[in-house]
């Protein structure tokens, strides 16, 4: 059972975890052994909160396909235990980067002293662009 939050739990049975063979370097080791790990995540028949499913299903990210399942591929690792560890933290953090609420942002005007700051800045690199003209007044 993987714990999403304090109320919210996954049971090992919702998800599917394949091994295969991983990809890139590694010579013989990792053409002989499977030790990627490729997760599926139903979120539509998982038992997750409606409120979970709604977000999840109506936010657009990369590892949530068309039909509503969470593809997770992890190979970072050489040893299986390692990426299928990595691949369920994974599937823990998009569901809660997913789910979190964002707060309200309360505008705020720029401060008097940092208009200033701005104001002083834009001076400063106003003049140094005034001394990239061209020398006038030369020896003659």
């Amino acid at each position: 059972m993987i714990m999403i939050s304090r109320h919210v739990a996954i049971p090992d049975g919702e998800f599917e975890i394949t091994a295969i063979r991983a990809q890139g370097a590694g010579g013989q080791h990792v053409n002989k052994t499977s030790t990627a790990i490729h997760l599926r995540f139903d979120i539509r028949a998982s038992s997750l909160p409606e409120y979970y499913k709604e977000r999840l299903l109506a936010a657009s990210h990369h590892l949530i396909s068309s039909d509503g399942v969470i593809v997770i591929k992890a190979q970072e690792y050489r040893s299986q235990e390692l990426n299928r560890e990595a691949a369920l933290a994974r599937l823990v953090a998009v569901i809660k980067e997913l789910t979190t609420e964002q707060k309200n942002r309360r505008p705020t005007r720029p401060t008097r002293a940092s208009k200033e700051r701005r104001l002083v800045s834009k001076a400063q690199k106003s003049s140094v662009k005034a001394l990239r003209g061209k020398v006038r007044g030369g020896r003659e």
